[in-house]
């Protein structure tokens, strides 16, 4: 998100909000308090509001996790969120505001890939798929433990029928390639997740040789995903990321069993 300008702050700054610290397309994020801020529209009065009733509304089905961000909601459905003070992955990684020590293995794998993991999971066992996983909608709380974010993707039945739609799609970096890009299901969220992990332990996004706008980028990673070119790098869950790839994960639980054999294998075996 960028920071908007001081007459855009001043314009749609609402009661109570503090000064605005980042903004969407289609959003504000502005200060409550040390703890809080509030998502709400650029321009409330006169806009198309639904995509943020959509957030709302699957907040609401997957309900409370300690690492999902949403605080609750205001009388005319603006979102209060929890102050991600440290930021998200990607700009932990890439454009941190200050110098900080790169991340332990343990801290990586114990805390990062696990949270977000277990987050997955409670909220695919509420039948809600994600549809954009990625760095930038992974953020970090003041103890740096993550916080799910970004909710405009589906909710669907048992046997899959899509009963709410906020139309979301994962960037081409993330995206599983498939006929119908809408069609998106929890082994989609998988495979995002996977380049997720990639980007934790790595430090850079998939395809770093394709750089973003250049001529034909969308174009060049579609062609290396759809030829099932996946990365080769070696790291701690090297074997997780390549299932997530191949789409052998049935859930996120299955994948949080392979993190916890990595993990005791390499931390436990510390302890002896």
């Amino acid at each position: 998100m960028n920071k908007p300008g001081v007459k855009e702050y001043r314009e749609y700054c609402p009661p109570g909000v503090k000064p605005v610290i980042a903004s969407g397309g289609s959003a504000w994020i502005g200060e409550v308090d040390e703890t809080t801020v509030l998502k709400y529209p650029i321009a409330p009065d006169n806009t198309d509001v639904s995509w943020l009733e959509m957030e709302r509304k699957l907040l609401e089905i997957v309900g409370h996790h300690e690492h999902i961000i949403v605080k609750g909601c205001t009388e005319n459905g603006w979102l209060y969120l929890e102050r991600a003070t440290n930021g998200d992955l990607d700009d932990y990684y890439l454009r941190p505001a200050y110098p900080h020590p790169p991340p332990s293995l343990e801290q990586r794998i114990a805390w990062w890939c696990r949270e977000i993991a277990e987050a997955f999971a409670w909220v695919h066992s509420g039948g809600v798929i994600h549809c954009d996983i990625q760095p930038r909608n992974i953020l970090l709380d003041d103890g740096l433990r993550t916080k799910l974010a970004d909710f405009q993707g589906k909710h669907v039945s048992e046997n899959g029928t899509v009963l709410l739609d906020g139309w979301s799609s994962e960037p081409c970096r993330f995206y599983c390639p498939r006929r119908d890009p809408i069609d998106a299901d929890v082994q989609t969220d998988l495979f995002a997740l996977g380049y997720t992990i990639y980007f934790i332990h790595v430090g850079h996004a998939v395809f770093p040789d394709i750089a973003d706008g250049e001529a034909g980028c969308f174009e060049k990673v579609e062609y290396t995903l759809a030829t099932q070119r996946f990365p080769e790098d070696t790291h701690a869950c090297s074997e997780i990321t390549r299932k997530c790839w191949h789409k052998e994960y049935d859930s996120a639980d299955d994948l949080l069993l392979d993190l916890e054999i990595v993990r005791e294998g390499m931390f436990d075996a510390d302890c002896d």
